[in-house]
């Protein structure tokens, strides 16, 4: 049975509908976020080489970010209503993911505690309607809420 390893909160502030978690060496990285970002729409998790790019429901607002960091394949989280749900893979060379806005690097990281290695990737967002309809009048805080989940491939 997979074990929880750490989890830790980051505070995003969402620009243009996006941010991402990408490799912290960013000259390990092919295309660093933003560049070359598909235009899909509010896809919810495009992956690239080393980068997770995710699409948000709000234009400009202060969304949480859950990192959970697991043994092996955590159970499917049912506790909440998730309004969006995305699953991907992404290798780090340092083992530590920072987060991308569209005007540059935020102040968060994800420590996943293993260089050099491909993890799995569970993401669930709960909050995209009400930020969409708060965000076009306001900049919300914490409406929207991200729970992604690492675990090793292989585990």
């Amino acid at each position: 049975m997979a074990e929880l390893i750490v989890r830790e909160e980051v505070q995003v502030p969402v620009e243009f509908h996006a941010f991402a978690l990408q490799e912290e060496d960013d000259m390990e990285v092919a295309v660093p976020f933003p560049e070359d970002r598909e235009d899909t729409g509010l896809a919810f998790l495009t992956a690239y080489d080393k980068r997770l790019d995710f699409g948000s429901a709000g234009h400009t607002h202060g969304a949480t970010l859950t990192a959970e960091v697991w043994t092996g394949e955590p159970p499917v989280n049912g506790a909440e209503t998730w309004e969006a749900q995305g699953e991907a893979e992404i290798f780090s060379t340092t083992g530590d993911l920072s987060l991308e806005t569209m005007s540059g690097v935020g102040e968060g990281r994800v420590e996943l505690g293993r260089p050099n290695a491909l993890w799995k990737v569970r993401a669930y967002c709960a909050g995209r309607a009400e930020v969409a309809r708060l965000a076009a009048v306001d900049v919300p805080e914490g409406v929207e809420r991200y729970l992604v989940q690492f675990w090793p491939v292989g585990s």
